[in-house]
């Protein structure tokens, strides 16, 4: 019985989670209705309110959950490092509905660690999650040999940054930064970084 319960609640935070993700891509963090999020969830306010104490707490909670489901795609074993790269990098940029509305939160998360320090430690979590992440990849084609990269921290930084920088170009639609010409130019300087053509 008490399994069942600690499922049934398990799933409703999972539904309030991303029902979050999708209301504050749209309406941001500041617009969106605790009440509006409960009823997408098909859960009362008060649950809601159980599970998160605050709007930031949501909108934290909200950016770890849409980033386990980013991070949960895994490549082949076989795959060659080059592409798998390529593929996380597709992963981390606003090509589709889900993943734009992935970058909307990070657009929210930027704004508020901005202006309020208590969501930085969720932010340098995400970042250090994501730098992990990429590294990860790094080192394995270091080790195979596939990559050459002599400093592969400064590397993965260099990363994140152009991720942000052409991502939010692209996600603002400036029509001299399409998500193409952004996948191109990350990889074009990554490739250089990593060795490979």
């Amino acid at each position: 019985m008490e399994q069942s319960r600690a499922a049934a609640r398990a799933s409703a935070r999972a539904r309030i989670l991303d029902a979050a993700v999708k209301l504050i891509a749209r309406e941001g963090i500041n617009d969106v209705r605790i009440a509006r999020i409960a009823m997408e969830a098909g859960v009362s306010p008060s649950l809601l309110h159980y599970h998160f104490a605050s709007r930031d707490a949501l909108l934290a909670e909200a950016l770890e959950h849409s980033y386990e489901l980013a991070a949960s795609i895994r490549m082949g074993p076989d795959e060659p490092v080059a592409s798998r790269l390529r593929d996380m990098i597709d992963q981390c940029l606003p090509l589709n509905g889900a993943l734009r509305d992935d970058w909307l939160l990070w657009v929210e998360l930027w704004l508020h660690t901005a202006r309020r320090p208590e969501l930085r430690e969720t932010a340098a979590r995400l970042y250090a999650r994501m730098h992990a992440w990429f590294m990860e990849a790094i080192a394995e084609g270091m080790a195979s040999g596939e990559l050459r990269v002599a400093e592969p921290d400064r590397v993965t930084d260099r990363l994140l940054a152009l991720i942000d920088g052409y991502g939010i170009r692209a996600l603002s639609e400036d029509p001299a930064m399409p998500v193409q010409r952004a996948r191109e130019e990350i990889w074009a300087a990554l490739a250089r970084d990593l060795g490979v053509g």
